[in-house]
């Protein structure tokens, strides 16, 4: 048996799912002859503690202590603004980095992150998780065996069912880099074309609050895409009606939903239709359950050499870009064109 063991920095809710996922691996892997082993650090020394114990998993006081310590992989699931630190310090170590969205504060930030990683030919992974969902994956399947036929619309959406903490929205970057940058890079993911054009609009009848640290509640961006092609990518924070991912890609001779099924977190208002039957997902760790275990399981096999990158720096910082822009022309009010430049 074959032990790979896995660094996991920060241990709030994203961290604390990640580790969850993490020591329920072996179950699955076992008859690859792999056990996957977990050792954690946080700065909320006892709060880790007590997760570590809770999984059976091993304490380290420090982030350099942790690195330092014989690892296979490292797992970032810290704040924004360590990101760019703590990938660099897995690549000096030598190992594979996973890292939650997005690589840094922004693209001007990320850039000389992308450098480092090539010059030392580091292996990162970024974590947009809905390319490991089965809805998306059934529709990237659908379009590239040219059953959908040409795409002339494309309708993403995401809602949360209460807004985070204003705290959190202060440093964000806003709704755009923190929400919709999901769905930006879904659209490239999945068509393979790049987003050449934002134009956007937000509004804020929530928590003045949220307007007061410069975001927005509620925003709606419309795409344009290299080949012509036209979408739309709305958010909100207040959707009461639950947790509400979805995206409708129409072609010209079929169209498919993802995210349409017993608990998409709306009601017909057509007479006699009961759709849908089952209670609406609450948050995106409920709703994307399946994709974050299967999304830390890829990143084993990274580890291992079974498989490629399934999300490279390159493409997080790109979806990053659109992001950018979207901010730009929320605030501007303009279309603004998004920043293809730099060569990846």
């Amino acid at each position: 048996m074959k032990d790979i063991i896995l660094g996991l920095v920060g241990v709030g809710r994203i961290g604390v799912m990640h580790a969850n996922n993490i020591t329920a691996l072996n179950a699955d892997l076992s008859n690859k002859g792999v056990n996957v082993r977990l050792r954690l650090t946080d700065v909320a020394s006892d709060h880790a503690r007590t997760v570590a114990a809770d999984l059976g998993a091993e304490f380290v006081p420090t982030v350099p202590e942790l690195v330092a310590s014989g690892l296979d992989g490292l797992v970032i699931a810290t704040g924004t603004g360590t990101h760019a630190e703590l990938i660099r310090a897995g690549v000096d170590a030598g190992i594979p980095v996973f890292c939650e969205k997005p690589v840094a504060m922004n693209v001007a930030d990320a850039l000389p992150v992308l450098d480092y990683v090539r010059d030392k030919n580091g292996v990162v992974q970024i974590g947009h998780q809905r390319r490991f969902d089965a809805g998306y994956l059934e529709a990237q399947r659908a379009y590239q065996a040219g059953e959908l036929g040409w795409i002339h619309s494309l309708r993403a959406v995401t809602c949360d069912m209460t807004p985070p903490p204003v705290e959190f929205l202060a440093t964000s970057g806003g709704l755009f880099r923190d929400c919709s940058v999901h769905d930006f890079d879904i659209l490239r993911w999945l068509t393979g074309r790049e987003i050449v054009e934002v134009y956007a609009k937000g509004s804020n009848n929530g928590d003045p609050a949220i307007g007061a640290v410069g975001d927005v509640d509620t925003a709606l961006a419309v795409v344009t895409f290299d080949d012509g092609t036209m979408g739309t990518v709305s958010a909100s924070r207040y959707n009461g009606a639950g947790h509400d991912v979805r995206l409708e890609i129409q072609g010209s001779n079929k169209s498919v939903m993802v995210g349409l099924d017993a608990k998409t977190a709306m009601v017909s208002a057509e007479p006699g239709v009961n759709f849908p039957a089952g209670n609406p997902h609450q948050t995106f760790a409920e709703r994307f359950e399946a994709a974050y275990r299967t999304e830390v399981a890829a990143f084993v096999e990274l580890i291992l050499g079974e498989r490629e990158n399934p999300c490279t720096p390159e493409d997080a910082v790109a979806a990053s870009r659109v992001a950018d822009a979207a901010q730009e022309s929320l605030v501007t009010g303009s279309p603004v064109k998004v920043a293809l430049t730099v060569t990846f």
